[in-house]
């Protein structure tokens, strides 16, 4: 078993507060930057670009 190359987003600033994402086995992972060899979800790419696209859909608006 590889070890998932994680990424964490631009816009997160210095500290625990973000989540790391790496694509693992055609699957997308994501874990807490705080303990990045803790728990550990996975969901398949599509389900992954639903929510993000819904994110970028509704942010800013309030």
């Amino acid at each position: 078993m590889t070890t998932p190359d994680w990424q964490k987003s631009s816009y997160c600033a210095q500290g625990e507060a973000c989540i790391h994402v790496a694509a693992d086995q055609g699957a997308i992972a994501l874990t807490e930057s705080s303990d990045p060899s803790g728990a550990i979800l996975r969901t398949d790419p599509s389900a992954w670009a639903a929510l993000i696209r819904t994110v970028k859909e509704t942010h800013g608006r309030g």
